[in-house]
């Protein structure tokens, strides 16, 4: 077993022998881009002057007074493209263009990972397939034209519940069936190795600017919250934080209806280990090991599986794993709007919904940082849709 491929006894490469060529060369190809300071200093000038990192660490003074404690916020909402997934689509594509492809493809739920990846593409001179679930468009028609408008061709999933899930699917066909000239671009922590630990790093971009941010300001992070689908942007923000025991981690997952009905995505909360897309997590799963049906009424939390370093930092007790209703994270999007004049995305507003059950729980004046992964101008089809009463989301 290469133990470098695992997070404890998670990920590793469950893929057909034809992938495995294509993840040799690629964990080769990144090694060598990782040790280059050309391919670093150019995805370093790509994220200061066109993503525009690095993102503020905003002090939510009218949050911190409702909560009686120092609430920051880190605003990956405003990044280029509105969320997170630029920092790891960015990286990517440029590696794919260094290895000399000339498409790219991706998987997306609630779309950000595939206006980034399309983004990328269009600035690097990519061909781009985007795969989505047809329900997923159907919520995010905002982001399926934005793909099409940066010259991506979006391809319609009508399998299974036509999410995520189904989505990634088609894409691991996809590439599998061209896999000699496509790069995959995978959006979140997940995969079979090295794409858990390569995202990782892209994304690792978030905890080291936050951490560097805080001691500027002489600060030390209590705790840290974070939204988990996969996983990706969570890890970013935990990578700041994992060698400092004092640092307490929050991954807030998709809790739906609620927990006690199967209309949920809180994996590490009632998933069982188990194999999806190529690696060996937690998984929400039946008695016969066939993945479960998800729902959330976030795009991109309604994963069945989560990043195998999740799973390992949830077995090993390092970080902390909550689900949060549709209904909460509802609630946490209209306060944070209210209250500070920021709309987060649905993802993001299940980290800040943890607030109301963790604040009351803690001395006062604990400095607490909530990643805010995205914005929330993709969401307003379904936000107005629930505000208004005209669809029974939650």
């Amino acid at each position: 077993m290469n133990t470098k491929s695992y997070f404890g006894k998670f990920g590793g490469q469950y893929v057909p022998e034809t992938a495995m060529f294509a993840l040799n060369e690629l964990e080769s190809e990144y090694l060598k881009a990782k040790a280059d300071p050309t391919f670093q200093e150019e995805l370093n000038d790509l994220l200061k002057n066109y993503v525009g990192r690095p993102t503020p660490l905003y002090h939510a003074k009218n949050l911190s007074a409702h909560y009686g404690q120092q609430i920051y916020l880190k605003r990956e909402d405003l990044n280029h493209t509105g969320a997170h997934k630029i920092n790891n689509a960015l990286g990517q594509v440029l590696l794919a263009k260094r290895m000399g492809k000339k498409k790219v493809i991706a998987e997306t739920g609630a779309g950000q990972h595939g206006v980034a990846t399309a983004t990328a593409a269009a600035l690097l001179g990519l061909e781009c397939d985007v795969y989505m679930g047809a329900v997923d468009m159907e919520r995010q028609k905002l982001n399926v034209f934005r793909m099409e408008l940066l010259g991506a061709h979006v391809v319609a999933i009508h399998d299974g519940l036509k999410t995520l899930k189904e989505a990634t699917t088609a894409a691991i066909q996809s590439w599998v069936a061209e896999i000699e000239t496509v790069f995959y671009v995978i959006g979140s922590a997940v995969g079979p190795h090295p794409y858990p630990s390569m995202v990782k790093d892209f994304q690792s971009i978030i905890g080291t600017e936050c951490r560097e941010q805080l001691n500027t300001l002489g600060l030390h992070a209590d705790h840290v919250i974070a939204c988990v689908g996969g996983g990706s942007n969570a890890i970013g923000i935990f990578s700041g934080f994992l060698d400092d025991d004092t640092t307490h981690l929050y991954g807030v997952e998709a809790g739906g209806y609620g927990i006690d009905t199967d209309m949920h995505a809180a994996t590490l909360t009632l998933g069982k280990e188990g194999i999806i897309h190529g690696m060996k997590t937690y998984v929400l799963q039946d008695k016969y090991g066939q993945i479960s049906p998800v729902h959330s009424i976030s795009a991109g939390l309604d994963y069945p599986g989560v990043g195998p370093q999740h799973a390992h930092l949830f077995e090993s007790g390092k970080a902390t794993y909550i689900p949060i209703t549709d209904a909460e994270a509802m609630d946490a999007l209209v306060r944070t709007t209210r209250f500070e004049g920021i709309i987060p995305a649905i993802e993001s507003a299940h980290a800040l919904a943890y607030l109301e059950k963790l604040c009351p729980s803690l001395p006062a004046n604990q400095t607490i940082v909530v990643n805010v992964s995205g914005r929330g101008d993709k969401d307003m089809h379904t936000v107005f849709s629930v505000l208004k009463g005209e669809k029974d989301e939650i």
